[in-house]
Protein backbone atom coordinates (compact mmCIF):
# COMPACT_ATOMS: atom_id res chain seq x y z
CA UNK A 1 0.00 0.00 0.00
CA UNK A 2 1.31 3.45 -0.94
CA UNK A 3 0.41 6.83 0.53
CA UNK A 4 0.10 9.53 -2.12
CA UNK A 5 -0.05 13.27 -1.42
CA UNK A 6 -1.70 16.28 -2.97
CA UNK A 7 0.44 18.61 -5.10
CA UNK A 8 0.19 22.33 -4.36
CA UNK A 9 2.60 24.82 -5.89
CA UNK A 10 4.83 22.00 -7.09
CA UNK A 11 5.18 20.50 -3.60
CA UNK A 12 3.56 17.59 -1.82
CA UNK A 13 0.87 18.46 0.71
CA UNK A 14 -0.49 16.01 3.27
CA UNK A 15 -3.07 15.91 6.03
CA UNK A 16 -3.76 13.85 9.13
CA UNK A 17 -7.01 12.47 7.77
CA UNK A 18 -6.65 9.97 4.92
CA UNK A 19 -8.94 8.43 2.30
CA UNK A 20 -8.64 4.70 1.65
CA UNK A 21 -8.73 3.72 -2.02
CA UNK A 22 -10.22 0.29 -2.68
CA UNK A 23 -9.28 -2.19 -5.40
CA UNK A 24 -12.70 -3.18 -6.84
CA UNK A 25 -11.37 -6.59 -7.88
CA UNK A 26 -10.26 -7.59 -4.36
CA UNK A 27 -11.93 -5.04 -2.06
CA UNK A 28 -8.52 -4.50 -0.44
CA UNK A 29 -6.99 -1.07 0.21
CA UNK A 30 -4.56 -0.11 -2.57
CA UNK A 31 -3.33 3.16 -1.08
CA UNK A 32 -4.40 6.40 0.54
CA UNK A 33 -4.59 10.09 -0.28
CA UNK A 34 -5.10 13.06 2.04
CA UNK A 35 -8.49 14.39 3.00
CA UNK A 36 -7.40 17.91 2.06
CA UNK A 37 -8.55 20.80 4.19
CA UNK A 38 -10.37 23.91 3.00
CA UNK A 39 -7.17 25.83 3.71
CA UNK A 40 -5.22 23.54 1.38
CA UNK A 41 -7.79 24.07 -1.36
CA UNK A 42 -7.40 27.82 -0.86
CA UNK A 43 -3.62 27.40 -1.08
CA UNK A 44 -3.92 25.44 -4.31
CA UNK A 45 -6.11 28.13 -5.87
CA UNK A 46 -3.76 30.87 -4.66
CA UNK A 47 -0.80 28.98 -6.10
CA UNK A 48 -2.56 28.67 -9.45
CA UNK A 49 -3.46 32.37 -9.45
CA UNK A 50 0.13 33.36 -8.76
CA UNK A 51 1.45 31.04 -11.48
CA UNK A 52 -1.12 32.40 -13.95
CA UNK A 53 0.56 35.82 -13.84
CA UNK A 54 3.59 34.46 -15.65
CA UNK A 55 2.23 31.35 -17.42
CA UNK A 56 -0.44 33.39 -19.23
CA UNK A 57 2.31 35.52 -20.74
CA UNK A 58 4.44 32.64 -22.03
CA UNK A 59 4.97 32.12 -25.75
CA UNK A 60 3.23 29.54 -27.88
CA UNK A 61 6.56 27.77 -28.26
CA UNK A 62 6.94 27.45 -24.48
CA UNK A 63 3.49 25.92 -24.07
CA UNK A 64 3.91 23.56 -27.02
CA UNK A 65 7.23 22.37 -25.63
CA UNK A 66 5.66 21.89 -22.20
CA UNK A 67 2.84 19.71 -23.57
CA UNK A 68 5.25 17.58 -25.58
CA UNK A 69 7.47 17.19 -22.52
CA UNK A 70 4.40 16.19 -20.49
CA UNK A 71 3.68 13.50 -23.10
CA UNK A 72 7.27 12.28 -22.86
CA UNK A 73 7.06 12.00 -19.07
CA UNK A 74 3.78 10.08 -19.20
CA UNK A 75 5.26 7.75 -21.81
CA UNK A 76 8.35 7.13 -19.68
CA UNK A 77 6.17 6.20 -16.70
CA UNK A 78 3.43 4.40 -18.63
CA UNK A 79 3.90 0.96 -17.04
CA UNK A 80 3.70 2.33 -13.49
CA UNK A 81 0.63 4.46 -14.25
CA UNK A 82 -1.18 1.64 -16.05
CA UNK A 83 -0.70 -0.82 -13.19
CA UNK A 84 -1.82 1.75 -10.63
CA UNK A 85 -4.87 2.58 -12.75
CA UNK A 86 -5.89 -1.08 -12.96
CA UNK A 87 -5.53 -1.52 -9.22
CA UNK A 88 -7.83 1.37 -8.33
CA UNK A 89 -10.23 1.44 -11.29
CA UNK A 90 -10.49 -2.26 -12.08
CA UNK A 91 -10.08 -2.15 -15.85
CA UNK A 92 -7.67 -4.70 -17.35
CA UNK A 93 -4.12 -3.79 -18.19
CA UNK A 94 -4.37 -4.97 -21.78
CA UNK A 95 -6.81 -4.54 -24.65
CA UNK A 96 -9.00 -1.46 -24.25
CA UNK A 97 -7.95 -1.06 -20.62
CA UNK A 98 -5.26 0.82 -18.73
CA UNK A 99 -2.50 0.69 -21.31
CA UNK A 100 -4.99 1.92 -23.92
CA UNK A 101 -5.95 4.80 -21.61
CA UNK A 102 -2.32 5.81 -21.08
CA UNK A 103 -1.71 5.74 -24.84
CA UNK A 104 -4.72 8.04 -25.21
CA UNK A 105 -3.24 10.47 -22.69
CA UNK A 106 0.03 10.64 -24.61
CA UNK A 107 -1.72 11.09 -27.94
CA UNK A 108 -4.03 13.80 -26.62
CA UNK A 109 -1.16 15.80 -25.15
CA UNK A 110 0.73 15.72 -28.45
CA UNK A 111 -2.39 16.52 -30.51
CA UNK A 112 -3.26 19.48 -28.28
CA UNK A 113 0.31 20.75 -28.59
CA UNK A 114 -0.25 20.90 -32.35
CA UNK A 115 -3.32 23.15 -32.11
CA UNK A 116 -3.29 26.93 -31.97
CA UNK A 117 -5.70 29.85 -31.78
CA UNK A 118 -4.87 32.64 -34.17
CA UNK A 119 -5.78 36.30 -33.89
CA UNK A 120 -8.55 36.99 -36.41
CA UNK A 121 -8.80 40.11 -38.52
CA UNK A 122 -12.46 41.15 -38.55
CA UNK A 123 -12.02 44.33 -40.56
CA UNK A 124 -9.18 45.93 -42.42
CA UNK A 125 -10.58 49.04 -44.11
CA UNK A 126 -9.53 52.62 -44.70
CA UNK A 127 -11.23 53.54 -41.41
CA UNK A 128 -10.02 50.87 -39.02
CA UNK A 129 -8.44 47.54 -38.32
CA UNK A 130 -10.50 45.31 -36.02
CA UNK A 131 -8.97 42.23 -34.40
CA UNK A 132 -10.39 39.38 -32.35
CA UNK A 133 -7.96 38.20 -29.69
CA UNK A 134 -8.15 35.06 -27.57
CA UNK A 135 -6.93 35.42 -23.98
CA UNK A 136 -6.56 32.64 -21.34
CA UNK A 137 -9.60 32.54 -19.08
CA UNK A 138 -7.58 32.20 -15.86
CA UNK A 139 -7.55 29.50 -13.18
CA UNK A 140 -9.44 26.35 -14.16
CA UNK A 141 -11.00 23.91 -11.70
CA UNK A 142 -11.01 20.41 -13.18
CA UNK A 143 -13.33 17.88 -11.54
CA UNK A 144 -12.83 14.38 -12.91
CA UNK A 145 -14.76 11.06 -12.66
CA UNK A 146 -13.75 7.50 -11.81
CA UNK A 147 -14.35 5.77 -15.15
CA UNK A 148 -11.47 7.16 -17.26
CA UNK A 149 -9.60 9.10 -14.54
CA UNK A 150 -6.34 9.76 -16.39
CA UNK A 151 -7.73 10.30 -19.87
CA UNK A 152 -10.35 12.76 -18.71
CA UNK A 153 -7.84 14.63 -16.55
CA UNK A 154 -5.73 15.11 -19.68
CA UNK A 155 -8.82 16.21 -21.62
CA UNK A 156 -9.25 18.97 -19.04
CA UNK A 157 -5.69 20.08 -18.37
CA UNK A 158 -4.11 19.86 -21.85
CA UNK A 159 -6.20 22.67 -23.42
CA UNK A 160 -5.85 24.70 -20.23
CA UNK A 161 -2.05 24.54 -20.33
CA UNK A 162 -2.02 25.10 -24.10
CA UNK A 163 -4.02 28.33 -23.84
CA UNK A 164 -2.05 29.75 -20.90
CA UNK A 165 -4.37 28.83 -18.03
CA UNK A 166 -3.42 27.22 -14.73
CA UNK A 167 -5.26 24.33 -13.12
CA UNK A 168 -6.49 22.85 -9.85
CA UNK A 169 -7.67 19.25 -10.29
CA UNK A 170 -10.02 17.46 -7.93
CA UNK A 171 -10.16 13.73 -8.85
CA UNK A 172 -12.90 11.31 -7.85
CA UNK A 173 -12.19 9.88 -4.41
CA UNK A 174 -12.69 6.36 -5.79
CA UNK A 175 -9.75 6.69 -8.19
CA UNK A 176 -7.35 9.46 -7.10
CA UNK A 177 -4.07 7.53 -6.94
CA UNK A 178 -3.11 7.38 -10.62
CA UNK A 179 -4.17 11.01 -11.17
CA UNK A 180 -2.09 12.24 -8.23
CA UNK A 181 0.90 10.29 -9.48
CA UNK A 182 0.42 11.59 -13.03
CA UNK A 183 0.19 15.19 -11.81
CA UNK A 184 3.38 14.65 -9.84
CA UNK A 185 5.06 13.42 -13.04
CA UNK A 186 3.63 16.25 -15.18
CA UNK A 187 4.96 18.86 -12.78
CA UNK A 188 8.44 17.98 -13.98
CA UNK A 189 7.53 19.73 -17.24
CA UNK A 190 5.82 22.79 -15.74
CA UNK A 191 6.62 25.74 -13.47
CA UNK A 192 5.35 25.35 -9.88
CA UNK A 193 1.67 26.22 -9.48
CA UNK A 194 0.60 25.71 -13.09
CA UNK A 195 -0.84 22.28 -12.25
CA UNK A 196 -2.12 21.49 -8.75
CA UNK A 197 -4.18 18.62 -7.36
CA UNK A 198 -6.28 18.38 -4.20
CA UNK A 199 -8.09 15.30 -2.92
CA UNK A 200 -11.10 14.77 -0.71
CA UNK A 201 -14.37 16.50 0.10
CA UNK A 202 -12.97 20.01 0.49
CA UNK A 203 -12.47 20.07 -3.28
CA UNK A 204 -16.24 20.20 -3.69
CA UNK A 205 -15.91 23.89 -2.86
CA UNK A 206 -14.02 24.67 -6.08
CA UNK A 207 -17.08 25.54 -8.25
CA UNK A 208 -18.02 28.52 -6.06
CA UNK A 209 -14.47 29.46 -5.02
CA UNK A 210 -13.85 33.16 -5.78
CA UNK A 211 -10.38 32.39 -7.12
CA UNK A 212 -11.61 30.05 -9.86
CA UNK A 213 -12.44 31.47 -13.30
CA UNK A 214 -13.70 28.36 -15.10
CA UNK A 215 -14.98 24.93 -14.09
CA UNK A 216 -14.72 21.89 -16.31
CA UNK A 217 -16.62 18.90 -14.95
CA UNK A 218 -17.17 15.39 -16.28
CA UNK A 219 -19.68 13.27 -14.39
CA UNK A 220 -23.33 12.67 -13.67
CA UNK A 221 -26.09 15.09 -14.60
CA UNK A 222 -27.34 15.62 -11.01
CA UNK A 223 -23.86 16.59 -9.81
CA UNK A 224 -23.36 18.72 -12.92
CA UNK A 225 -26.45 20.72 -12.01
CA UNK A 226 -25.02 21.38 -8.54
CA UNK A 227 -21.72 22.47 -10.12
CA UNK A 228 -23.57 24.83 -12.45
CA UNK A 229 -25.59 26.33 -9.59
CA UNK A 230 -22.47 26.90 -7.50
CA UNK A 231 -20.53 28.40 -10.40
CA UNK A 232 -23.40 30.75 -11.24
CA UNK A 233 -22.77 32.77 -8.07
CA UNK A 234 -19.68 34.29 -9.68
CA UNK A 235 -20.65 33.72 -13.34
CA UNK A 236 -17.79 31.31 -13.95
CA UNK A 237 -17.24 29.86 -17.39
CA UNK A 238 -18.41 26.24 -17.60
CA UNK A 239 -17.80 23.11 -19.61
CA UNK A 240 -20.01 20.24 -18.46
CA UNK A 241 -19.81 16.77 -20.02
CA UNK A 242 -22.58 14.88 -18.26
CA UNK A 243 -24.52 11.63 -18.44
CA UNK A 244 -25.75 9.89 -21.54
CA UNK A 245 -28.25 7.23 -22.50
CA UNK A 246 -27.02 6.76 -26.05
CA UNK A 247 -29.29 5.00 -28.53
CA UNK A 248 -28.03 2.81 -31.34
CA UNK A 249 -30.41 2.14 -34.24
CA UNK A 250 -29.77 -0.93 -36.40
CA UNK A 251 -31.49 -0.40 -39.76
CA UNK A 252 -33.13 -3.34 -41.60
CA UNK A 253 -30.34 -3.58 -44.19
CA UNK A 254 -27.52 -3.89 -41.62
CA UNK A 255 -25.06 -6.75 -42.07
CA UNK A 256 -25.32 -8.41 -38.65
CA UNK A 257 -22.35 -10.72 -39.14
CA UNK A 258 -20.07 -7.79 -39.97
CA UNK A 259 -21.45 -5.34 -37.41
CA UNK A 260 -22.17 -7.40 -34.29
CA UNK A 261 -18.67 -7.04 -32.84
CA UNK A 262 -18.65 -3.27 -33.34
CA UNK A 263 -22.06 -3.01 -31.68
CA UNK A 264 -20.82 -5.14 -28.78
CA UNK A 265 -17.80 -2.94 -28.09
CA UNK A 266 -19.91 0.20 -28.51
CA UNK A 267 -21.94 -0.97 -25.54
CA UNK A 268 -19.34 -2.69 -23.39
CA UNK A 269 -16.12 -0.68 -23.72
CA UNK A 270 -14.77 -0.04 -20.22
CA UNK A 271 -17.39 -2.46 -18.89
CA UNK A 272 -20.12 -0.08 -20.07
CA UNK A 273 -18.78 2.58 -17.70
CA UNK A 274 -18.46 5.27 -20.35
CA UNK A 275 -20.69 8.32 -20.78
CA UNK A 276 -20.85 7.86 -24.54
CA UNK A 277 -21.27 4.08 -24.55
CA UNK A 278 -24.18 2.55 -26.45
CA UNK A 279 -26.82 2.09 -23.75
CA UNK A 280 -30.05 1.43 -25.69
CA UNK A 281 -29.95 -0.84 -28.76
CA UNK A 282 -32.92 -0.65 -31.16
CA UNK A 283 -33.06 -3.50 -33.69
CA UNK A 284 -35.52 -4.01 -36.54
CA UNK A 285 -37.82 -6.97 -36.03
CA UNK A 286 -36.46 -8.67 -39.16
CA UNK A 287 -32.98 -8.99 -37.60
CA UNK A 288 -33.79 -8.92 -33.91
CA UNK A 289 -33.27 -12.61 -33.16
CA UNK A 290 -30.13 -12.82 -35.31
CA UNK A 291 -28.45 -9.91 -33.54
CA UNK A 292 -29.51 -11.15 -30.09
CA UNK A 293 -27.85 -14.48 -30.86
CA UNK A 294 -24.70 -12.87 -32.28
CA UNK A 295 -24.23 -10.55 -29.29
CA UNK A 296 -24.89 -13.38 -26.83
CA UNK A 297 -22.20 -15.50 -28.49
CA UNK A 298 -19.68 -12.67 -28.16
CA UNK A 299 -20.55 -11.69 -24.59
CA UNK A 300 -20.60 -15.26 -23.31
CA UNK A 301 -16.98 -15.83 -24.31
CA UNK A 302 -15.35 -12.78 -22.76
CA UNK A 303 -13.11 -13.60 -19.76
CA UNK A 304 -13.74 -11.44 -16.68
CA UNK A 305 -11.62 -11.13 -13.55
CA UNK A 306 -8.80 -9.22 -11.89
CA UNK A 307 -7.39 -6.78 -14.43
CA UNK A 308 -3.81 -7.57 -13.40
CA UNK A 309 -4.29 -11.02 -14.95
CA UNK A 310 -3.50 -10.32 -18.60
CA UNK A 311 -5.88 -13.10 -19.72
CA UNK A 312 -8.89 -11.08 -18.59
CA UNK A 313 -10.62 -8.72 -21.03
CA UNK A 314 -13.13 -7.32 -18.52
CA UNK A 315 -12.80 -6.33 -14.88
CA UNK A 316 -15.21 -5.41 -12.09
CA UNK A 317 -17.67 -2.57 -11.78
CA UNK A 318 -15.60 0.20 -10.21
CA UNK A 319 -17.40 0.63 -6.86
CA UNK A 320 -20.05 -0.99 -4.69
CA UNK A 321 -22.61 1.78 -5.15
CA UNK A 322 -22.55 1.42 -8.94
CA UNK A 323 -22.49 -2.38 -8.65
CA UNK A 324 -25.63 -2.32 -6.51
CA UNK A 325 -27.32 0.01 -9.01
CA UNK A 326 -26.56 -2.34 -11.91
CA UNK A 327 -27.97 -5.28 -9.93
CA UNK A 328 -31.11 -3.26 -9.18
CA UNK A 329 -31.73 -2.32 -12.83
CA UNK A 330 -31.33 -5.87 -14.10
CA UNK A 331 -33.60 -7.28 -11.39
CA UNK A 332 -36.24 -4.67 -12.24
CA UNK A 333 -36.01 -5.44 -15.96
CA UNK A 334 -36.49 -9.13 -15.26
CA UNK A 335 -39.53 -8.37 -13.12
CA UNK A 336 -40.93 -6.23 -15.96
CA UNK A 337 -40.73 -9.16 -18.38
CA UNK A 338 -37.22 -8.66 -19.76
CA UNK A 339 -35.56 -11.80 -21.13
CA UNK A 340 -31.98 -12.20 -19.88
CA UNK A 341 -29.91 -13.65 -22.72
CA UNK A 342 -26.69 -13.96 -20.73
CA UNK A 343 -25.41 -12.87 -17.33
CA UNK A 344 -28.00 -11.37 -15.07
CA UNK A 345 -26.66 -12.53 -11.69
CA UNK A 346 -23.69 -11.18 -9.66
CA UNK A 347 -20.59 -13.37 -9.63
CA UNK A 348 -19.65 -15.01 -6.35
CA UNK A 349 -16.51 -14.14 -4.42
CA UNK A 350 -14.60 -10.96 -3.66
CA UNK A 351 -14.85 -7.89 -5.84
CA UNK A 352 -17.64 -6.05 -7.61
CA UNK A 353 -17.95 -8.44 -10.53
CA UNK A 354 -21.14 -8.41 -12.59
CA UNK A 355 -21.14 -10.50 -15.78
CA UNK A 356 -21.73 -9.04 -19.22
CA UNK A 357 -25.51 -9.01 -19.46
CA UNK A 358 -27.90 -8.70 -22.40
CA UNK A 359 -31.60 -8.13 -21.75
CA UNK A 360 -34.09 -8.56 -24.61
CA UNK A 361 -37.81 -7.84 -24.88
CA UNK A 362 -37.77 -4.56 -22.94
CA UNK A 363 -39.08 -1.14 -23.91
CA UNK A 364 -39.54 2.41 -22.67
CA UNK A 365 -40.98 2.49 -19.18
CA UNK A 366 -38.45 -0.07 -17.95
CA UNK A 367 -35.77 1.54 -15.79
CA UNK A 368 -32.98 -0.21 -17.72
CA UNK A 369 -34.15 1.61 -20.87
CA UNK A 370 -35.06 4.95 -19.31
CA UNK A 371 -32.07 5.36 -16.98
CA UNK A 372 -28.32 5.34 -17.61
CA UNK A 373 -27.05 1.98 -16.37
CA UNK A 374 -23.32 2.83 -16.59
CA UNK A 375 -22.33 -0.80 -16.29
CA UNK A 376 -21.99 -4.10 -18.18
CA UNK A 377 -25.65 -4.39 -19.23
CA UNK A 378 -27.27 -3.67 -22.59
CA UNK A 379 -31.04 -3.62 -23.25
CA UNK A 380 -32.09 -4.74 -26.74
CA UNK A 381 -35.34 -3.22 -28.01
CA UNK A 382 -37.38 -4.38 -31.03
CA UNK A 383 -38.90 -1.91 -33.52
CA UNK A 384 -40.84 -2.07 -36.77
CA UNK A 385 -40.89 1.47 -38.22
CA UNK A 386 -37.83 3.69 -38.75
CA UNK A 387 -39.61 7.00 -38.16
CA UNK A 388 -41.08 5.63 -34.96
CA UNK A 389 -37.73 4.39 -33.67
CA UNK A 390 -36.10 7.77 -34.26
CA UNK A 391 -38.81 9.30 -32.10
CA UNK A 392 -38.27 6.64 -29.42
CA UNK A 393 -34.51 7.15 -29.50
CA UNK A 394 -34.98 10.90 -28.99
CA UNK A 395 -37.47 10.44 -26.13
CA UNK A 396 -34.76 10.86 -23.50
CA UNK A 397 -33.57 13.68 -21.28
CA UNK A 398 -30.04 12.89 -22.47
CA UNK A 399 -28.35 13.77 -25.74
CA UNK A 400 -24.67 12.87 -25.64
CA UNK A 401 -24.21 10.39 -28.48
CA UNK A 402 -26.05 8.07 -30.82
CA UNK A 403 -25.34 5.69 -33.68
CA UNK A 404 -26.87 4.23 -36.84
CA UNK A 405 -25.86 0.86 -38.27
CA UNK A 406 -26.49 0.23 -41.96
CA UNK A 407 -24.95 -0.84 -45.27
CA UNK A 408 -26.66 2.13 -46.94
CA UNK A 409 -24.55 5.10 -45.87
CA UNK A 410 -26.83 7.70 -47.43
CA UNK A 411 -29.83 6.31 -45.55
CA UNK A 412 -27.77 6.09 -42.37
CA UNK A 413 -26.78 9.75 -42.71
CA UNK A 414 -30.43 10.77 -43.10
CA UNK A 415 -31.37 8.91 -39.91
CA UNK A 416 -28.26 10.08 -38.03
CA UNK A 417 -29.06 13.73 -38.73
CA UNK A 418 -32.40 13.29 -36.94
CA UNK A 419 -30.90 11.99 -33.69
CA UNK A 420 -30.85 14.61 -30.92
CA UNK A 421 -27.27 14.24 -29.72
CA UNK A 422 -24.02 16.14 -29.70
CA UNK A 423 -22.25 13.34 -31.57
CA UNK A 424 -23.55 10.62 -33.85
CA UNK A 425 -21.62 7.75 -35.39
CA UNK A 426 -22.37 5.57 -38.38
CA UNK A 427 -21.34 1.90 -38.07
CA UNK A 428 -19.49 2.63 -34.87
CA UNK A 429 -20.18 4.09 -31.45
CA UNK A 430 -18.29 6.20 -28.94
CA UNK A 431 -15.10 6.94 -30.84
CA UNK A 432 -13.65 10.28 -29.77
CA UNK A 433 -10.75 12.08 -31.45
CA UNK A 434 -8.67 15.06 -30.29
CA UNK A 435 -9.44 17.18 -33.37
CA UNK A 436 -13.23 16.62 -33.44
CA UNK A 437 -15.47 18.56 -31.00
CA UNK A 438 -17.37 16.45 -28.47
CA UNK A 439 -20.19 17.52 -26.17
CA UNK A 440 -23.81 16.93 -25.32
CA UNK A 441 -27.21 18.53 -25.72
CA UNK A 442 -30.21 18.49 -23.38
CA UNK A 443 -29.18 17.10 -19.97
CA UNK A 444 -25.91 15.75 -21.31
CA UNK A 445 -24.00 18.96 -20.88
CA UNK A 446 -22.94 22.43 -21.89
CA UNK A 447 -20.06 23.36 -24.15
CA UNK A 448 -17.68 21.14 -26.10
CA UNK A 449 -14.28 19.58 -25.65
CA UNK A 450 -11.58 18.76 -28.23
CA UNK A 451 -10.55 20.47 -31.42
CA UNK A 452 -10.23 24.19 -31.93
CA UNK A 453 -13.75 24.69 -30.58
CA UNK A 454 -12.77 22.96 -27.35
CA UNK A 455 -9.60 25.01 -27.08
CA UNK A 456 -11.59 28.21 -27.44
CA UNK A 457 -13.60 27.34 -24.33
CA UNK A 458 -10.52 28.00 -22.21
CA UNK A 459 -10.29 31.57 -23.47
CA UNK A 460 -12.15 34.85 -23.40
CA UNK A 461 -12.47 37.06 -26.46
CA UNK A 462 -11.30 40.63 -26.78
CA UNK A 463 -12.19 42.84 -29.74
CA UNK A 464 -9.47 45.39 -30.49
CA UNK A 465 -10.42 48.47 -32.54
CA UNK A 466 -7.51 50.29 -34.19
CA UNK A 467 -8.22 53.54 -36.07
CA UNK A 468 -6.36 54.38 -39.25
Amino acid sequence: MINYEAIIGGRKATSEQRIDVINPATEAVVGTVPQCTAEQVDNAVASAREAFKSWSKTSDETRVNALNAMADFVEANAAELARLLTQEQGKPLKGLGSEFEIEGCIGWLRATAGMSLETKTLEDSDEREALLLRKPVGVVASITPWNWPLMIAIWHLAPAVRTGCTVVIKPASNTPLSTVRMVEILNEALPPGVLNIVTGDAGHGLPDHPGIDKVVFTGSTPVGKHVMAAASQTLKRLTLELGGNDAGIVLPDANIADMAEGIFWGGFINNGQTCAALKRLYVHESQYDELCEALTAIASNMPMGNGLDENNIFGPVQNRKQYNYVCELVDDAREQGGRVLCGGQPLEGDGFFYPLTLVADVSAGTRLVDEEQFGPVLPIIKYTDVDDVIERANASEFGLGGSVWSTDIDKAKQVAAQIDSGSVWINGHGQVLPHIPFGGVKNSGIGVEFGIEGLEEYTTTQSMHIPK
